[in-house]
């Protein structure tokens, strides 16, 4: 074979190292933004419903257990009428709640959550017993409603407890989850661990608020006399 005949050998051969080289860097290509293209979609998708909920405290959507819907149901299994979720997220209280014969409220700030909650009742078949509302809590007042129900964080709990004692009437219930108000007395107590629900009536609280100003005006004046 001739020199040359070997350079061309030797060149076809660099040739198609350099071809199968430039593919692997292409299929590498290809396959990164394939990844990040998928990431990216996933966020968007999911993005929305993990996003805060509610103002004032940064509360994510974490969805309420199968076993703590039970606990909430159990607990207002003799009570009726209206009933707000606060931070409704999914809207699975809600809907619990529509099918055990209430006339339920969901309030949630997030857009994303409450048309598919919406779309979850138009589903379920109880849609026309339901409603959400894209709402800040702290600018809602809850005074119609005779059942509450709140998946809250200790940081709000303290806020929120003032702005129901004021505006729930007397014959109201509340109905925390996860974690309890920071000086009312619950009346009753469901479930254990994550699941726990605490119970209030408001005839409770509200008589407990009576007995503190009572106290408080009794020292204030005691006060004055010394």
């Amino acid at each position: 074979m001739s020199s040359l005949g070997m350079d061309s050998s030797k060149l076809n051969e660099t040739n198609r190292g350099s071809d199968s080289s430039s593919i692997k860097t292409r299929l590498g290509l290809i396959a990164t933004c394939a990844v990040a293209g998928s990431l990216v979609a996933l966020y968007a998708v999911t993005g929305p419903f993990v996003a805060p909920a509610l103002r004032k405290v940064c509360l994510p959507f974490v969805p309420a257990t199968t076993t703590q819907v039970k606990n909430v149901m159990n607990v207002l299994q003799t009570r009726s009428g209206t009933l707000a979720d606060i931070g409704s997220g999914d809207g699975r209280i809600v809907i619990a709640a529509a099918k055990g014969g209430f006339r339920a409220a969901g309030f949630e700030l997030n857009p994303w959550l409450v048309w598919y909650s919406r779309y979850k009742a138009w589903r379920e078949g109880v849609y026309y017993r339901t409603s959400f509302h894209i709402s800040d809590l702290w600018k809602v007042s809850f005074s119609q409603y005779s059942n509450v129900v709140i998946f809250g964080v200790p940081q709000m709990m303290e806020q929120l407890e003032a702005k129901l004692q004021s505006e729930l009437q007397v014959s109201a219930v509340v109905v925390a989850c996860r974690f309890p108000f920071p000086t009312w007395t619950p009346d009753f107590i469901a479930g254990e661990g994550i699941d726990t629900v605490w119970v209030y009536n408001a005839k409770t609280f509200k008589s407990q608020e009576t007995a503190e100003k009572l106290l408080n005006n009794w020292e204030d004046n005691k006060t004055k006399d010394c």
